[in-house]
């Protein structure tokens, strides 16, 4: 029986509720119910612009998202935003779906760090990145009717200290390699979190390239 928040029907099929046993079982309350309020917020989003998407295939964006800063889903070398989308299309591979449509999941969680791209692709991976970004940054806030913000947050707790816990989270997630958060907003986590540490400088690299000039 599909659960319905601020408006919005938690999907229901087979993918989706696997999807949230799976997520339970391997994320910490703070991951799971931040990645549940990502579904809802981008899903309000859609709705508010007249979007079409698939509420499944966001579903299964949003809970994924950041699985990769789990310490068993972490890859050596790749993105945790890579390693959390790698994760969702083998997940996702003996439902039946399609080829374009994991794609497109896999885009919406590898993207969801890059700021001015994803709102330019098609809705589900659009709406994932605005879930994240009303979650964690607080963007369009206002767009959403106190009583949305308040039935989203009463279903999925954001807790005290949410902030926070959330920035070491994310800090613990890739802390390790370190090299993984150039070009995306992640250095800024390190630069705050870890003493000393000095992200990778495009210009720099540039310069001590093997080319003469």
């Amino acid at each position: 029986m599909s659960t319905s928040i601020a408006g919005i029907k938690i999907p229901d099929s087979a993918l989706a509720r696997a999807t949230t046993e799976y997520i339970r079982e391997q994320e910490d309350d703070l991951l799971f119910h931040h990645s549940r309020r990502v579904f809802l917020w981008g899903a309000l989003s859609g709705e508010r612009k007249g979007l079409k998407y698939d509420a499944e295939q966001l579903y299964v964006g949003a809970m994924f998202h950041d699985l990769g800063l789990v310490e068993a889903h972490r890859s050596e070398k790749d993105r945790f935003e890579v390693d959390s989308a790698n994760a969702a299309v083998k997940f996702m591979k003996p439902f039946g779906l399609t080829d374009a449509d994991m794609e497109q999941v896999w885009l919406s969680i590898a993207l969801h760090t890059t700021p001015g791209v994803p709102e330019h692709l098609r809705p589900n991976v659009a709406l994932v990145t605005a879930g994240v970004e009303m979650d964690v940054l607080g963007i369009d806030y206002a767009a959403f009717p106190t009583m949305q913000r308040e039935a989203v947050v009463h279903a999925h707790p954001r807790g005290d200290g949410f902030k926070e816990c959330i920035l070491c989270a994310f800090a613990n997630g890739f802390k390790d390699k370190p090299d993984t958060t150039f070009g995306t907003v992640n250095a800024d986590v390190l630069v705050d979190a870890v003493p000393g540490f000095k992200p990778l400088n495009f210009v720099e690299i540039i310069r001590k390239s093997p080319w003469i000039s």
